[in-house]
């Protein structure tokens, strides 16, 4: 599978990836949703800027650690321990603060010629996708969660 994750405009998510610094994203709910348990290493991971309907860069999953039930205590300690990695914002760290976390790690990130992305009114920001031609202009085809079920 692939992956397409939105990048937070705001906090310049996409530019910090690019500059080689960020090499890990998160995501976290109060309960396990997607991409929870659906995330593994060797897989291609694609990047847009919120709000663009651009797919301008793409890298390879190097680690993936998933979390559930998390004390406050340990959401803490999780987002510090991988700080290096995510280099997330105070506003971030209060935003990810979550119960079910899934951080990911990757690496050989590089920007590519940008594809035109077909969003569809049912997308969520973390789409899990069997080809990354799915969900662009022209070749994309209707989205729906089939490949997101637990």
């Amino acid at each position: 599978m692939v992956h397409l994750a939105y990048c937070d405009d705001k906090e310049k998510v996409l530019e910090k990836i690019l500059a080689s610094g960020k090499t890990m994203i998160v995501r976290g709910a109060a309960g396990r949703k997607i991409p929870h348990s659906r995330v593994f290493e060797g897989e291609t991971l694609y990047l847009m800027k919120k709000g663009t309907a651009k797919i301008t860069a793409m890298a390879t999953v190097d680690s993936v650690q998933n979390f559930v039930k998390l004390s406050d205590e340990e959401i803490v300690k999780t987002l510090e321990e991988n700080q290096e990695r995510l280099q997330l914002s105070d506003k971030e760290k209060e935003r990810w603060h979550k119960k079910c976390l899934i951080l990911i790690g990757f690496k050989d990130v590089k920007e590519i010629a940008p594809l035109d992305f077909d969003h569809q009114g049912n997308m969520d920001d973390w789409l899990i996708i069997e080809k990354i031609e799915d969900v662009v202009v022209g070749t994309s085809i209707p989205f729906n969660y089939e490949k997101s079920k637990f």
